[in-house]
């Protein structure tokens, strides 16, 4: 491949006139990242230019593709989906519910894969409160069975990934990993994607991206960037089969009046009890959740 210099050279140019990577070319530049040929200075140079830059859709393509190429792949054991929950954004003003949402769906029948990384030191991760539940990070298994959570860190997924997506630890800014573990679909055989985006700014790239693989599953203006439908823009929601858009009216009552989610404490105690309140019926589930889960099991009677 041609140097990383020379890549850096062709997209750190001022907005609009950068010249984008092809499929090829990101797919070899990611693969020299994941693999550890790129040092630290090199990859914090490229991080940052296309972080002005802006990826587009068939950058992240040629990333997504060196990422497949080494990803550790998952299963579930009867061949059924494997519903695949990226959590990395953590709670900030709300408590993070993701743990919530995985074990509901699980409560459903589906195998449910969650894989995460703290990005950042000062908000509670889904990974903390799945611990005060009683639920720990493992290796990931070759087969999930169906109405349990697997959850998995991205280091034991994508050593090389975890790598990248560590330099905002240090930068303070997201880089395209941020994209990419939102994307990344790590499953062998059937999968149910629940993917979100923080800023509206990545709606259109990441749409293109998940249309491009010809996944099923949501594509949702997350809650604080976790992939809980946020009621306020639960209209905003792209579902897939296949690649295939669907109106998300077709899975979900629009006309229902969505309640705002939980607020209060968000520490991870505080979180853990408002969990195991709405698993053992205490509290109601959220309705954007239940309007989440909804659309899920639509889906995939669908698919």
């Amino acid at each position: 491949m041609e140097s990383i210099g020379a890549v850096i050279r062709q997209v750190a140019r001022k907005r609009g006139t950068a010249k984008p990577l092809s499929r090829e070319q990101a797919a070899e530049v990611m693969g020299a990242i994941l693999d550890g040929h790129v040092s630290d200075i090199e990859m914090g140079a490229l991080c940052v230019a296309m972080r002005l830059k802006g990826e587009t859709a068939e950058e992240l393509l040629g990333f997504l593709d060196a990422v497949h190429a080494r990803v550790h792949r998952v299963r579930s054991t009867d061949g059924r989906p494997v519903i695949v929950i990226p959590s990395y954004n953590g709670a900030r003003r709300l408590p993070v519910l993701t743990p919530l949402l995985a074990l509901l769906l699980a409560r459903q029948g589906h195998a449910v894969l969650v894989h995460g990384s703290a990005t950042e030191t000062v908000r509670v991760t889904s990974e903390v409160v799945f611990a005060g539940l009683g639920i720990s990070p493992s290796m990931p298994h070759a087969t999930i069975a169906a109405g349990t959570v697997h959850v998995v860190q991205t280091q034991a997924l994508c050593p090389g990934l975890k790598r990248l997506i560590d330099i905002r630890l240090r930068t303070g800014l997201r880089n395209s990993g941020h994209s990419l573990v939102k994307l990344m679909n790590p499953v062998n055989g059937a999968a149910c994607l629940l993917a979100s985006y923080t800023h509206g700014e990545y709606a259109e790239a990441m749409s293109n991206v998940v249309v491009a693989m010809q996944a099923t599953g949501l594509l949702m203006h997350g809650v604080e960037g976790e992939p809980i439908v946020d009621g306020r823009r639960i209209a905003e929601t792209e579902a897939f089969i296949g690649g295939r858009t669907l109106p998300i009216a077709e899975l979900i009552d629009l006309s229902q009046t969505v309640e705002a989610l939980p607020t209060g404490n968000i520490d991870a105690e505080s979180t853990v009890t408002l969990i195991r309140s709405v698993l053992e019926g205490r509290e109601p589930v959220p309705m954007a959740m239940q309007q989440e889960i909804n659309a899920v099991d639509t889906l995939l009677r669908m698919a």
